[in-house]
């Protein structure tokens, strides 16, 4: 178990799981702009180390589900949940059958979105998302309008890599407001390093180009009775 620091926090994080950084903090910034209801029911999808879930005590929920696939990131988040006797329950597996028939005010997803393998393997389970990055995000965008309550509100994260208008126009079809509320250009980290070759053949990104533009993406509920 390897022991980090996330604004001042201390996160225990076992091995290969994803590391909280840039894309995190964003949301984390697009969390605390959104001024979510106190006492708010959070659904936190791809939770990692739980630093999301964290955040959303911090910003006034009152208990939040965490959701990963991976069973060292499930470990981790429960660990840094129980030490700070957060009001965080975490399970593993799949979103949208975990909390199958449940609804939230928020939902916060830093799911995987990089272009690659389907299916991953190993860590890359943190970022590979099939040929266009959207494995994830697709069943996300079309599952958020029944999860969420009137009136609640999704954050998603992810990169220009994976089509930022996909994201908007699936959201808006699916029955949400939907609008980039926060943007973040990034240099290319190990993992884009690793991918220029398949991204720049199959143009993903232009010649040459090792930056990224990370997206948070708010998706609205109408309330009827507002």
């Amino acid at each position: 178990m390897w022991t980090g620091y996330f604004s001042g926090v201390m996160l225990l994080r076992a091995p290969g799981v994803y590391r909280p950084q840039a894309d995190t903090w964003l949301l984390i910034g697009a969390l605390r702009g959104a001024a979510i209801p106190e006492g708010a029911r959070v659904l936190d999808v791809g939770t990692g180390t739980g630093a999301l879930s964290v955040a959303a005590v911090r910003a006034g929920a009152a208990e939040v589900t965490a959701v990963d696939v991976s069973a060292a990131a499930v470990l981790s988040a429960r660990l840094n949940a129980r030490l700070r006797r957060l009001p965080v329950r975490v399970h593993r597996g799949s979103a949208p059958d975990v909390v199958a028939g449940r609804r939230f005010d928020v939902i916060l997803a830093n799911p995987p979105y990089v272009p690659g393998r389907w299916p991953p393997r190993g860590a890359a389970r943190a970022w590979d998302a099939g040929l266009d990055g959207r494995e994830l995000l697709d069943p996300l965008c079309d599952a958020a309008f029944d999860l969420l309550y009137p009136g609640g509100v999704l954050l998603v994260v992810h990169s220009e890599l994976c089509g930022v208008d996909s994201t908007l126009w699936r959201l808006r079809a699916n029955g949400l407001k939907a609008a980039v509320v926060a943007r973040r250009i990034e240099p290319f980290g190990p993992v884009l390093w690793s991918k220029v070759d398949y991204l720049e053949g199959h143009g993903l990104i232009e010649p040459g180009q090792r930056h990224e533009e990370l997206v948070v993406i708010r998706g609205d509920r109408p309330d009827p009775n507002r």
